[in-house]
């Protein structure tokens, strides 16, 4: 018997980005100033790299996060909120590490073309984004059932 799951669609999504942006800004944001100092949001080269703590801080450190609240929940702090989980969508399981990273990577493939990978599950019938797929992962609900 297949083991039926509830798809997590777009807005749901959407609404646990939103929440996972204001925890990892109330994470980066102190940080960046303890390092920089206040100038860093005033400068003309703010969206440039400002050195290796900014590279650090604004690039590795959420994406060492994301994949460890994946690694360790299936979930990062606005999916729990929202009840939602990624999981293997061969297995249904918990995804491998290699997957978790795979995804993470896959976001910036997702991004680049106006967002359209991640516009992607609004239409696609299992609501995968790109990333989903080149990871192999889907975004279900944890706790509904169909």
């Amino acid at each position: 018997m297949e083991q039926q799951f509830e798809y997590a669609g777009f807005w749901i999504r959407v609404g646990a980005i939103i929440i996972d942006a204001i925890w990892m800004f109330l994470i980066t944001w102190p940080l960046l100033i303890l390092v920089y100092g206040w100038d860093y949001f005033t400068s003309d080269e703010f969206f440039l790299i400002a050195g290796p703590g900014d590279f650090f801080i604004s690039w590795v450190l959420p994406g060492l996060l994301t994949v460890l609240f994946w690694i360790w929940k299936q979930a990062t702090p606005g999916k729990m909120i929202v009840s939602i989980k990624i999981i293997d969508a061969k297995t249904g399981g918990k995804p491998s590490t290699r997957q978790f990273i795979g995804r993470y990577l896959a976001y910036f493939l997702s991004s680049i073309p106006l967002c359209l990978g991640c516009l992607w599950v609004a239409f696609d019938h299992k609501k995968q984004g790109w990333h989903d797929k080149l990871a192999g992962t889907l975004v279900v609900y944890n706790t509904r059932e169909p």
